[in-house]
């Protein structure tokens, strides 16, 4: 029932983000571009999310440990901060253009966006039920088991790379081509992420050293 409710507060806070930081600054809820993402993203989550409350509830509940507050590493609670904030500001900004009009993205780039944010959620969603211990904080448990095999062996972390296909077809999705312009500072955010994640992994988690040897390439086959 515990876990019930916190997923429930969790969709809640989250359909409230989208209110405030999408409707608020369009000036309207006549954004359909808007409305159809926010039913793209619900539908991609609740699915997996109600396989992992029934299936996998420790997992689920991983995963809605989230926020600076739950990072033990000072790095990352700075890091995790700034994510908020570029989140909130690729919202914004992608509103603000199509209330003024500053870009016009046709239907099918709208639809190749929402294809994409769609993607990268069912992604990330996939990497948790392949690694039960791919929490939404850095951490490394006393029992967790190295991941290596599925989407671990195409990338080291392909859970953000779920997140890179969502950022760049969200301002898409959006009706915007200059909320693209936020992909900049948080592509360094995320890498920040990674590098430290992966020194902290490196260090305690066993057999990552090796697994760094096998599996070259963090977010991107043949780039990075």
């Amino acid at each position: 029932m515990k876990l019930a409710v916190q997923t429930a507060a969790s969709s809640l806070i989250g359909l409230g983000f989208f209110a405030l930081t999408l409707f608020l600054p369009a000036g309207t809820f006549a954004y359909w571009q808007a409305w159809v993402f926010i039913a793209v993203f619900t539908a991609t989550t609740i699915g997996p999310s109600l396989y992992l409350a029934i299936a996998y509830p420790e997992a689920l509940q991983r995963r809605l440990r989230a926020g600076p507050t739950a990072e033990t590493r000072p790095v990352q609670r700075v890091i995790v901060s700034a994510i908020f904030v570029l989140a909130t500001a690729l919202f914004v900004v992608s509103a603000l253009d199509h209330r003024f009009g500053w870009s016009s993205v046709p239907v099918w780039l709208v639809v190749v966006g929402n294809v994409l944010v769609a993607v990268g959620l069912v992604l990330a969603q996939l990497v948790v039920i392949q690694n039960n211990y791919a929490a939404a904080n850095i951490t490394v448990e006393p029992d967790q088991a190295l991941a290596s095999t599925g989407l671990y062996s195409v990338v080291r972390h392909p859970m953000y790379a779920g997140a890179l296909l969502m950022m760049i077809g969200t301002p898409l999705a959006l009706d915007s081509y200059w909320g693209l312009v936020v992909l900049a500072p948080s592509l360094a955010v995320l890498a920040a992420r990674i590098l430290d994640e992966e020194a902290l992994l490196t260090e305690e988690l066993g057999g990552y050293r090796e697994y760094l040897t096998r599996v070259r390439y963090r977010l991107v086959p043949g780039v990075w």
